[in-house]
This record gives C-alpha cells, sequence and structure tokens, in this order.
C-alpha cells in the first residue's frame, strides 16, 4: 500500500492545499491545524454551522506566515504568527486561551462571511491533550484538530462506501438519524460521486481492503510509526460539498446503514505519532503493524511457517 495524497489544512474548518511531503510532530503534521476561528465571544466558529467558511482555503507559506484565499474572487490574505500580542481567552476544548491575530486580518475574514470572527493561532501544541476518551495516552498532545493529531483515510473504502450510495438511493433512512448530521435534511439527490476532501483527511492510500485500517493498532508510514488512537466519527462536515458548498444527506446516510455504532457514524482513523518522528512523502510505503512494532504480514507470516 502506498500514500497517494497528503493535505494540510492550516486553518481549522477553512479548505486546505495538498502538498508532496509533510514533517511530522507529535501534535500533527507541521503547519496543520494550527489556527481557528472564533466569534466575538470567544466561542469556535466552524463549517459545521457556517458552510461558506469551506470556501475559503489555508495554505503554508512559510514557518511564520500562511495565506487565506477566497475561492469566490481570488482576493487573498497573508497571516503573520503574532508576535508580542496577549492570548485572548475562547472556548475550544482543552485550549482556554490562544493569540489573536492583526486587526486588519479579522476584518477581512468578517466582512467576507458576513459575521464578526477572529482568528487565534495555538501558540504552545504541547500544552492540549489527547482526551483519554478519546484514545490518548498521558503526555500525548494535539493542535487544534477535534480529537486526533492526524486522520488517515482509504481510496478502496471510499470505493466501497461510494458502490453502497449508488445501489442504496431507494432505501429509506434509518429510523433514528440524528438531524444534526445532516446539512440538508430535504435533499433527495445524491452527489454522482464522493470527493475524499469531505473527510478531511491529512493521509490518503490507496488501500488493500475496505475499512482494514480500522483494526491496525499501529501502522509505519514512510520511516515513521503511528498509533492508531480511534476510529474517526463523522459528523455535518462530510456532507457539505467542499466545491460548490452545497449540503445534502450524503454520506452520512449511508454510512449510518452500515457503520453505524454507539449512535455515531464512522469513517477513516486518528494517528499519533510513535518514536522517531520524520518526513512523510506521497508515494510512500504504508504498513500496518501488530501493536509491537512488527509488521502483520511478517507475523502472519511467522506464525504460517510455525504450524
Amino acid at each position: 500500500m502506498l500514500v497517494t495524497a497528503l493535505h494540510l489544512f492550516p486553518v481549522k474548518s477553512l479548505g486546505g492545499t495538498k502538498v508532496a511531503s509533510a514533517v511530522v510532530e507529535p501534535w500533527g503534521l507541521a503547519g496543520d491545524r494550527r489556527w481557528a476561528l472564533v466569534d466575538a465571544a470567544g466561542e469556535l466558529v466552524t463549517a459545521r454551522h457556517e458552510h461558506q467558511l469551506l470556501r475559503l482555503t489555508g495554505e503554508v507559506v512559510d514557518d511564520d506566515t500562511i495565506r487565506i484565499t477566497d475561492r469566490g474572487d481570488g482576493a487573498s490574505i497573508l497571516v503573520d504568527t503574532p508576535l508580542g500580542l496577549g492570548p485572548v481567552p475562547i472556548g475550544i476544548s482543552r485550549l482556554p486561551f490562544a493569540s489573536p491575530a492583526d486587526v486588519d486580518v479579522n476584518q477581512w475574514l468578517s466582512e467576507r462571511m458576513g459575521t464578526v470572527l477572529r482568528l487565534v493561532w495555538q501558540e504552545d501544541p504541547t500544552l492540549r491533550s489527547i482526551s483519554g476518551a478519546r484514545g490518548g495516552l498521558p503526555g500525548e498532545t494535539l493542535s487544534l484538530a477535534d480529537a486526533g493529531p492526524l486522520l488517515l483515510v482509504s481510496e478502496v473504502s471510499i470505493a466501497q462506501l461510494s458502490s453502497w450510495m449508488a445501489a442504496e438511493t431507494d432505501e429509506p433512512d434509518i429510523a433514528d438519524l440524528d438531524p444534526d448530521d445532516l446539512s440538508d435534511a430535504e435533499a433527495q439527490t445524491p452527489p454522482a460521486a464522493l470527493d475524499i476532501l469531505r473527510f478531511r483527511p491529512n493521509v490518503v492510500i490507496d488501500g488493500e481492503q475496505p475499512f482494514e485500517e480500522d483494526d491496525w493498532p499501529q501502522v509505519r508510514i514512510g520511516e515513521v510509526t503511528f498509533r492508531t488512537t480511534m476510529v474517526c466519527d463523522r459528523c455535518v462536515m462530510t456532507t457539505i460539498d467542499p466545491v460548490t458548498i452545497a449540503g445534502g444527506k450524503e454520506p452520512i446516510r449511508t454510512l449510518a446503514r452500515h457503520r453505524r455504532w454507539d449512535r455515531s457514524t464512522w469513517f477513516g482513523t486518528r494517528l499519533v505519532a510513535e518514536g522517531t518522528l520524520g518526513t512523510i512523502h506521497v508515494g510512500d510505503e504504508v504498513a500496518p503493524l501488530d501493536g509491537r512494532g512488527v509488521s502483520r504480514r511478517h507475523a502472519e507470516g511467522r506464525e504460517t511457517r510455525g504450524k
């Protein structure tokens, strides 16, 4: 198996960019989700409610700068890492304070989105722990991502989901489908194909069997080993087309029929780096491990030879 794409999302809930390689840090990929948007009261603002945020994209320029671009008209603004500005209180889980961006950046964002927004930066990513309920171990931290430092999805799993969708267009919704997970509960026409960006992955792999990644205790990508913290529970964000911003029911509607437990739907896996860090690349080999750092294929081979 191979890595087929890598994505960075510098600003939480904004669109991101494809990259050929990415540096792995303990809290995620370098440049990924260190910025977020809050409202005038400091509460987190995401595309779950403000869908038009997906019209904006974030791109890493250098270690100290990102660029935010409005895909609607191509206008953009450079954002520098805050220097000398005191932290402001915010409502992000396990992060009570963050550093604010310059006033002109906030004005630019607010005017384009039609609501008061402030851009804030996570200065110290070692302060935000991964919740134990989400598979975190003591000392493990993360960026401003929801629950894990890095998200992996596979193309073969997307293909299986798309096949289910195409075959089940006439099937009724499950009885307890949560309306909060749908961006347009009245939508009747499912998308012809699923854009993998609906799932906002950092790492995309080709895969061999659908959803096999659920059961990997560990995985080595290139030279870096990761531990699986949990399968990723999915929300309304997946039902928003990242290009057209159109809402709908899919893929939550179909996922709920096949991959629903604990009253949530699940797709992709969250990972945290272990041991020696490094850089991962598009084209890197992906090797599932058995939880002891041993290739599962090698372990299976030894077991077969021992019989």
